[in-house]
């Protein structure tokens, strides 16, 4: 296993849609095992490709790790299929805007299709801090980061901050 080096935004690999994976290789799978090994590292919570530089769909989670033992899930070409109509606005750090933290609102509780790192087909539904985290990380598989969830303002002003 490698850590790998965490692309922080403005780079524009963050805004890229990502490719969905294709054959669950031994490629994908050392992929998915440095991306762990990074998340942990740098004492994140989930951890998507193209945040290590890799325009692909896959997104690595263990939300709960800090509380309690590692769990760690890996999720390739996850797609939600539902959710709730309850939102929640939660401040979300992410490791590619070192030091910001941004107020985002999102569903509160989802329904996620994706398939492991076993190559098997996995459904749930996610509430609380999971969806939250797992939502970010599909996100940035789509090319999109916390900045691009807050209004105009707010999103200048953590720019303003994280530039300085």
């Amino acid at each position: 296993m490698a850590r790998l080096d965490i692309v922080t935004f403005p780079n524009p690999m963050l805004a890229r849609d990502c490719s969905p994976v294709g054959e669950i290789g031994t490629e994908i799978r050392s992929l998915a095992e440095d991306m762990l090994e990074t998340m942990y590292a740098a004492e994140g919570r989930g951890l998507a490709a193209p945040q290590v530089a890799r325009a692909l769909r896959i997104f690595v989670m263990d939300e709960g790790w800090k509380d309690r033992e590692p769990a760690p899930r890996v999720f390739i070409n996850p797609e939600i299929t539902w959710t709730s109509p309850e939102t929640r606005i939660t401040p979300e750090g992410c490791l590619s805007l070192p030091g910001v933290t941004a107020r985002v609102e999102r569903p509160a509780q989802i329904h996620m299709r994706w398939t492991g790192i076993d190559g098997t087909a996995q459904e749930e539904d996610l509430h609380g801090f999971a969806a939250i985290c797992a939502q970010h990380e599909l996100d940035h598989l789509d090319g999109i980061v916390t900045l691009d969830r807050i209004d105009r303002q707010t999103r200048l002003a953590l720019i303003e901050e994280y530039s300085a």
